[in-house]
């Protein structure tokens, strides 16, 4: 079953003409490219883990969008404070990072040496370590190899 939902285009954007429940509280929009959402995804994932998986279940359990709004919000807050631990604590070399991913068309490889000093920031300021999921058991992390094939 498909419901219609009623919106119109402003600026190329499509915006619904409804508004959010009221029991939803509002939250800001995260605001970013997609550069700077690169480099701190594997952060996101290790800060925002409990939320995420909650809101991976609840879009698992209904197919209604609308049933997982406070789930989405909190994890989008969770993102909105992470992204403020990293502005105050490791701006610059959060900046240099996906700057770097942004001018080599986000190919992490071509970033490792700002990756190294961005990771060790946010684990020394903030505690959050950088795991891959699924990586080779008994293999050091690929972000964490002396000698990687592209510097």
């Amino acid at each position: 079953m498909t419901t219609h939902r009623e919106g119109i285009f402003i600026k190329g954007l499509w915006v619904e003409k409804g508004s959010m429940p009221e029991e939803v509280p509002a939250v800001p929009e995260v605001g970013c490219t997609s550069a700077p959402l690169l480099s701190m995804s594997y952060f996101f994932s290790a800060a925002c883990k409990d939320y995420s998986e909650d809101f991976v279940l609840c879009k698992k359990e209904s197919g209604d969008p609308r049933h997982c709004l406070k789930e989405g919000r909190r994890v989008t807050r969770c993102a909105l404070d992470l992204i403020a631990k990293l502005k105050a604590n490791c701006d610059e070399t959060w900046t240099k990072h996906w700057e770097c991913l942004d001018a080599n068309n986000q190919r992490l490889q071509k970033c490792r040496p700002q990756e190294r000093a961005f990771n060790e920031c946010v684990f020394t300021k903030l505690g959050l370590s950088k795991s891959i999921p699924d990586s080779p058991e008994g293999q050091p992390q690929i972000h964490l190899k002396e000698n990687p094939i592209f510097k």
